[in-house]
């Protein structure tokens, strides 16, 4: 790594220290190669379980490399994407394998979740050919002209995959932002990105052959893949989830979720879980501490651009902090200013990702390519960076405080204030459980908290103790719980439309 001389020589050791995850060498190039290995050696074990169904490493094989055949014959070639329109199901792994083995990306979309004029997006801006779905779902999935639907559960003859090279920078999947301004951007990322996540530690979770992962998260959500993926590329039991996400997890010994969901289990009712990961938002230190007092927890950070988290903190009830940790192998993070310039230790700025966790960039979408993806000066060697939008800064001891997002810096009153420090204020309320603070208007903010009982007089009297006026929030509102998103975060264009208040205090 090239060492700014622009910061202190203190600075520059620990932006080298600090900065740059340790560097691991991976035993496969492609995801499914682990899956496959697997499959080798434990043919009987199970794989899967779905709502009373199993399948065996050995037959879901079978199943993927027939699919993968199929898909060959039908004109798929290495570098393709395929789309994959379906729900939870042994059958949707089913054609994430298939689709692997036959050197094409997956694109999957929740059937049922995703409005058919974003199913035609994807399929547009994707560039696929094919489309993968469930017999019962096939009314639901529109095929334009010169594409051809096949049904994952009814493809039955003979059928062997295609050799394929081992190219660790061809795409694995291909995740579709959220889209909240328009169209969502579809981001391409590689097996070597997925790869680096999965099969290091910590993020491979310590998941061993025979443990039980559960499967709870939207699989259009880049985090489905660590569920998936992570397990069978470790010869796991993947549990897919029916109506009730807690009976999952009940029956489980890794979970990863958001905290938005797992706020809303009951850890007393779960205490079968061993490891707990969390990712997606900001994680409240008190939901941390209730999962932590049994299970091994970690935090962790990453938008989908830079592959699931490329940050993760091993969080016990003891640490100083709650952090996102640090770069995971491979990878590297930089605090900037906005001229790209490294800031000292200690200093707020804006994270930006190296390394090997960055994706390959947007599909058809140059200019928003341009603008987020930069050359790494520090990396070199032709590398990217990818700049996150999210806050941060270094701690005395080498990790990363997450403090929020750049636009979630609002302005109030002519003043700029951080939402999630308000937010994170309020969490310290007894009782309290998460928060989320918006913009109400150009003079005021408004908190949620959460459940109903939490003292809104009390939350609102903490931040008005330890922040300025102009960040302490016109109405604290207590709910039972906060909506969610498809992705299970926090969804804060609902908390804004619909402002009733179980409980309020404040005034403007």
């Amino acid at each position: 790594m090239k060492i700014p001389t622009s910061l202190s020589a203190v600075d520059q050791e620990l932006f080298a220290r600090f900065g740059q995850g340790p560097a691991r060498s991976l035993p496969f190039a492609l995801v499914h190669h682990a899956f496959e290995a697997h499959a080798r050696v434990r043919p009987w074990a199970v794989a899967i379980e779905h709502l009373g169904e199993t399948i065996t490493y050995g037959d879901l094989d079978r199943r993927a490399s027939r699919l993968a055949g199929v898909l060959a014959r039908h004109g798929v070639v290495p570098g393709d994407r395929v789309a994959l329109f379906a729900q939870r199901s042994i059958s949707f792994v089913v054609g994430i394998l298939g689709a692997l083995k036959a050197g094409a990306a997956y694109v999957p979309q929740h059937v049922g979740v995703a409005p058919e004029t974003q199913l035609r997006h994807i399929v547009s801006a994707a560039g696929t050919r094919v489309i993968l779905t469930l017999s019962r779902f096939r009314d639901q999935v529109p095929v334009p002209a010169g594409h051809t639907c096949i049904e994952i559960d009814r493809v039955d003859e003979p059928g062997e995959a295609p050799a394929v090279s081992a190219d660790p920078e061809r795409g694995c999947f291909v995740l579709f932002t959220s889209g909240t301004t328009g169209m969502p951007n579809g981001v391409t990322i590689t097996h070597k990105n997925v790869c680096n996540i999965l099969h290091t530690e910590p993020g491979d979770l310590g998941i061993r052959p025979g443990m039980r992962v559960s499967q709870i998260l939207s699989i259009a959500f880049d985090m489905s893949a660590w569920e998936i993926l992570g397990c069978l590329s470790a010869g796991g039991t993947l549990v897919i989830r029916g109506p009730s996400i807690e009976e999952a997890v009940r029956c489980s010994d890794v979970v990863i979720a958001t905290p938005s969901i797992l706020g809303r289990l009951d850890p007393d009712r779960c205490r079968n879980v061993r490891v707990v990961a969390l990712a997606g938002e900001p994680c409240p230190r008190p939901l941390a501490d209730r999962w932590a007092s049994f299970a091994r927890f970690y935090n962790g950070c990453g938008p989908t651009e830079v592959t699931i988290v490329n940050t993760m903190q091993h969080y016990t009830r003891f640490a100083k902090r709650l952090t996102i940790g640090a770069p995971t192998p491979n990878n590297t993070v930089y605090i900037l200013d906005d001229e790209l310039q490294p800031l000292p230790i200690g200093e707020i700025g804006e994270m930006w990702a190296g390394g090997d966790c960055v994706s390959a960039g947007y599909l058809g979408n140059d200019a928003l390519d341009r603008e987020r993806y930069r050359p790494d000066p520090f990396l070199g060697a032709g590398r990217r960076m990818f700049r996150t939008r999210d806050l941060g800064r270094w701690t005395p001891d080498g990790e990363l405080e997450h403090l929020g997002r750049t636009d979630d810096q609002v302005k109030v009153r002519g003043f700029r204030v951080e939402l999630d420090s308000v937010s994170r204020i309020l969490e310290s309320a007894p009782g309290c459980s998460s928060a989320v603070t918006l913009k109400l208007d150009d003079r005021d903010l408004v908190s949620f908290v959460c459940p109903a009982a939490v003292d809104t007089a009390l939350a609102r009297q903490l931040v008005a103790a330890r922040l300025p006026y102009y960040c302490v929030p016109a109405l604290v509102i207590a709910r039972d719980a906060l909506p969610m998103t498809e992705r299970g975060k926090v969804d804060k264009r609902r908390l804004l439309d619909d402002l009733a208040p179980a409980t309020a205090v404040g005034a403007r």
